[in-house]
């Protein structure tokens, strides 16, 4: 299900609020809540098709040494940011649960108005 790009991008925009850009300078698509990033599709400086996500710093950690596709943040605050090497044999489960914690993390953090605004009767 998630494993092409096409997949994503709609279980992204799905997520009530989800705005989607292309940052050209980075050659990824961003996907935004309340005008903050929560995940980002691209590659490592090698070309390899990345996804981005946040998550809490613990997490991040046990991630990363879970999952040997889960690597520190291509680009990103190394602390807050997990990369997901696209290629890998990660559960859709998984890829699904990583990027509504990304959603959910940057959505807590907006005012309480904002955040009634986007979820309306979610």
């Amino acid at each position: 299900m998630l494993g092409d790009n096409e997949a994503l991008h709609a279980f992204f925009l799905a997520l009530p609020g989800t705005t989607h850009d292309y940052k050209e300078e980075w050659s990824a698509d961003r996907y935004m809540i309340g005008d903050k990033m929560y995940a980002m599709l691209g590659g490592d400086k090698e070309g390899k098709a990345i996804l981005t996500v946040k998550a809490e710093p613990s997490y991040t950690e046990e991630l990363r040494q879970e999952y040997d596709a889960i690597v520190p943040g291509y680009y990103m605050n190394k602390t807050h940011w997990n990369s997901i090497y696209r290629d890998a044999d990660l559960p859709d489960e998984l890829i699904s649960k990583l990027i509504r914690h990304s959603y959910e993390q940057v959505l807590e953090k907006l005012p309480k108005r904002v955040q009634r605004d986007i979820l309306g009767d979610y």
